[in-house]
């Protein structure tokens, strides 16, 4: 059976609290074990809250993509626009429905918007403790900086179980 393509839209204050749902499933729940996007071994604690959510939506630069199928909150992404580049976070696809190219299609929907926007690259930040997802965004064509920064030392995105690193990657963008 084909899996049905995706629309994507801008999420508003109204999901947040589906969004959270997805984000913490995907990110740190049971669920989220059987698959390699966990990072529930490295951090406990939820990954975000609908507060934070509300803030996040709320950024006059920012944007949360969040991608349907069939109606159903898939995935989503979380982007931030920094002038020259755009900042990309949380990208989150639900357990469920891993494994099917979504994530590619929320980073290929991610780099139209930074087009649109006129940014020469996408940046984001990963947790260096997981070599298979920095492989993954590897295969998509984002490449380590060399910059490297401590996990945040707040709670807001969950409690390290040991010290952590955030690994810099960047894609430049053609914009034409």
């Amino acid at each position: 059976m084909e899996t049905p393509a995706p629309t994507f839209s801008p999420a508003t204050a109204a999901d947040a609290p589906a969004l959270a749902d997805l984000i913490n499933r995907a990110y740190r729940s049971e669920a989220s074990q059987a698959g390699w996007t966990t990072e529930g071994h490295l951090l406990d604690g939820p990954r975000v809250d609908e507060e934070t959510l509300r803030t996040m939506l709320a950024a006059p630069a920012a944007v949360l993509l969040k991608a349907e199928l069939s109606g159903q909150l898939a995935g989503c992404v979380y982007l931030e626009n920094q002038g020259k580049y755009l900042y990309l976070s949380m990208l989150a696809v639900a357990p469920e429905a891993q494994a099917h190219g979504l994530g590619r299609q929320l980073l290929g929907a991610a780099e139209a918007h930074a087009r649109q926007l006129g940014c020469a690259s996408i940046q984001m930040s990963v947790l260096e403790l997981r070599p298979e997802l920095l492989a993954w965004y590897e295969r998509q064509g984002y490449r380590r900086t060399g910059a490297s920064e401590p996990f945040p030392a707040t709670t807001r995105f969950g409690r390290p179980r040991q010290p952590l690193t955030l690994l810099a990657l960047e894609k430049a963008i053609a914009n034409g």
